[in-house]
């Protein structure tokens, strides 16, 4: 299996540019910018406020009607821009990915392309962008059936929003990163970074960095709503209402979904009831935001922003009898930030915020004859000072404290004798502090080297440093090469501690050691012409005292090393239409132990993203194309069932469209696995075939 998936991998790396100028017409759905401009900026006396600020071009436009610029590190002087009122400009003045690293990709997808999609959450968003193998997402996918971003698993990268952390670190009951937790109306795009750049924002990112920027409002007041329905009784309902008034914005946001996923389902599938339908796989959601912006002054702003989350679903058992238990999830998270330029110009930039988290999940249900629950209630205090110092021409030093307060609460209760004494409350706390630092040293014009360096001190695992350095060099004004490492550290949550899974009967361990190791990139950005784009990125990671269990009590289990391709490529074809093509070749082997040489459970050795879209005049047309390699599968439910066992490969066909009605009134129209195969996802849970959404959209 492995020899025939690595030959798979090294035809496709070599068929990847000749296959996307040879057939433009398939081609991936994600738009995605790398941030490569390395800015110079002017001391001006007039400064402007922070909503008349324009934000950076940025390479790499995909399925968009923007040219793409002609250098690999183009030099653009800052514009002064000042919208007219009607003007639908979302300006994010926390976090501008300009103010990155620049030794490894930035990956960004914008509200434009996240509309095309019709993405119902940030698992929609995140599955067709680069380094991503995401299996809980769509109809029939599981919640605990794994986020992967280069093969590290959810709680090993970073997720944050508007710069906050909104990682909760817990590992039980289906606990991890809910990627429902924003609505989608209110996001203004996703950046992806790795490298130096996890040194800013947390030592656990062996993946690397996902942020969510939300929406602001500027300009008139505006309405934007949108229904839709489709199979399996699916009922999305979006709103947001933004605007500004002299120095204020404000955006609020409301997102509501249901289906109930019950659908046929083959016959070893799992969860599948006596009637032959897929069983407890309903799911509902609604999620709010709001946020609220004041200029202070030219140099002084404010921002408030709140986003809620209430979900309810069922969860499938991969194995016999039905899983009956259902997860409720309730979340809040509340940040507020202030941002100061210090003296002229932007050569000095703080930024001041604190943070409120707070994740709630209830598993619970009967299994036979007994009951059982568990909760899990995180709540998180943070706060941060950001400090962005242009020392120099050619020197840029970003430092800062971090400061995390993390309470954990668990209740666990089973009327199972055998379970009984497990019964308990546990309250637990930590405190975590870091200093980082992020020095930029541009050499010449064309070279420059990223210097980082985190010291956390943690009151539960002690003290350490991770360091970390990136280069790039322009080679051409065509060609660009650059490179990175990484080290990190990423403790286990107090629920693996401290807290007995009543629902897995997984035992916790208090003198379980940190996951410890590296992670490392080089690349190449290449501009082969005005109109197509190539990032070509080569990963990998070693994870050392991997967290997992044995004999149903968490152990660190051994050896994880990583190492896989990522290609982006963008075509532009001509006006109104344009295509892209990401690949991503994930090789993640587990080194030690009785699964040693095997692949990691749940990720599959390639993924493939490649779509075709049309823009003009209100029209849209999109065509995606999606080819998973199958992932050998973690749960072994059948006698038959060896650990070698891979899910089959499948290919997956999509088309999303958009037709004018109005000047105001769209119908949307999304088509999905045109195909009609009933693929296996994951550990034998399936697809349900062809599905259908219908909806309007309107903006008043």
């Amino acid at each position: 299996m492995k020899e025939n998936v690595k030959k798979d991998f090294l035809l496709l790396t070599v068929a990847l540019p000749s296959l996307l100028i040879a057939f433009p017409g398939f081609a991936v759905e994600s738009e995605i910018k790398q941030i490569n401009t390395n800015k110079s900026t002017e001391v001006i006396s007039d400064i402007p406020s922070l909503s008349e600020i324009e934000l950076p071009a940025t390479n790499a436009e995909l399925l968009t009607q923007q040219s793409a610029p002609s250098e690999v590190n183009p030099v653009q002087p800052e514009t002064e821009q000042t919208p007219s009122d009607d003007s639908d400009i979302s300006i994010e003045v926390i976090a501008e990915p300009d103010n990155l690293p620049q030794s490894t990709p930035t990956y960004v997808i914008d509200k434009e392309e996240i509309q095309k999609q019709g993405a119902t959450s940030l698992a929609d968003i995140l599955k067709r962008m680069p380094g991503f193998a995401i299996n809980d997402v769509g109809h029939g996918a599981d919640i605990h059936t794994g986020t992967y971003y280069r093969g590290a698993s959810i709680n090993q990268s970073v997720f944050l929003i508007n710069g906050r952390p909104i990682n909760n670190n817990v590992n039980t009951y289906h606990g991890g990163t809910d990627l429902n937790s924003i609505p989608v109306e209110a996001i203004e795009r996703v950046e992806l970074y790795s490298g130096t750049a996890s040194a800013l924002y947390g030592s656990s990112a062996f993946g690397g960095v996902v942020n969510i920027i939300t929406k602001e409002g500027y300009g008139k007041p505006k309405l934007n709503a949108s229904a839709e329905f489709g199979s399996l009784s699916l009922n999305n309902q979006q709103v947001t209402y933004g605007g500004s008034s002299d120095n204020v914005k404000y955006n609020f946001s409301f997102e509501r979904f249901f289906t109930d996923n019950r659908y046929r389902v083959p016959v070893g599938a799992a969860n599948r009831d006596e009637q032959g339908f897929l069983f407890n796989a309903d799911t509902a959601t609604s999620t709010y935001f709001g946020s609220i912006g004041v200029d202070l002054d030219k140099k002084n702003s404010l921002n408030l922003d709140v986003t809620a989350l209430s979900s309810r679903r069922g969860l499938i058992y991969f194995g016999f009898p039905l899983q009956r238990d259902r997860l409720d999830h309730d979340g809040l998270n509340v940040g507020l930030s202030w941002k100061t330029r210090l003296g002229n110009g932007e050569s000095s930039n703080l930024t001041t915020s604190i943070g409120y988290n707070q994740d709630y999940f209830s598993t619970y249900g009967p299994t036979g004859a007994f009951y059982r629950t568990g909760a899990l209630d995180t709540q998180q205090l943070t706060a941060r000072v950001d400090h962005e110092w242009k020392i120099t021409s050619n020197n840029k030093l970003r430092w800062g404290l971090d400061l995390k307060n993390t309470d954990l609460n668990g209740d666990v209760f089973s009327t199972n004798p055998n379970s009984i004494a497990t019964n308990e409350t546990e309250d637990r706390s930590l405190f975590n502090t870091a200093l980082f630092a992020v020095d930029t040293w541009n050499i010449s014009d064309n070279f420059l080297i990223d210097l980082g360096l985190r010291q956390t001190f943690d009151s539960q695992f002690g003290n350490y440093l991770n360091p970390s350095v990136g280069l790039r060099y322009a080679v051409t004004p065509i060609v660009a090469v650059r490179g990175s490492w990484a080290g990190a550290q990423r403790n286990p949550g107090l629920d693996q501690l401290y807290v007995y899974d009543t629902v897995h009967s997984w035992i916790p361990n208090p003198d379980l050691r940190p996951e410890s190791g590296s992670s490392w990139s080089a690349g190449v950005d290449v501009n082969f012409s005005e109109n197509l784009i190539g990032q070509f990125t080569y990963f990998g990671s070693s994870i050392g005292d991997r967290l997992g269990v044995i004999a149903q009590r968490w152990e660190n289990i051994g050896l994880v090393d990583t190492n896989g391709l990522e290609a982006a490529l963008q075509f532009k074809i001509a006006a109104g239409w344009s295509t892209f093509l990401n690949y991503t070749y994930t090789d993640a082997q587990i080194k030690t132990g009785t699964e040693r040489g095997l692949q990691l459970g749940l990720i599959p050795y390639s993924v493939l993203q490649t779509g075709v879209g049309y823009d003009n005049a209100g029209w849209q047309a999109n065509l995606y194309v999606t080819y998973n390699s199958g992932a050998r599968r973690s749960i072994f439910a059948n006698s038959t069932d060896k650990p070698t066992d891979f899910a089959p490969s499948f290919v997956n066909l999509d088309l999303t469209g958009r037709i004018p009605l109005t000047t105001n009134l769209g119908l949307t129209v999304y088509l999905e696995n045109l195909l009609g195969e009933q693929y296996e996802r994951v550990n034998r849970i399936y697809s349900p075939g062809f599905t259908f959404r219908l909806g309007l959209s309107a903006n008043f």
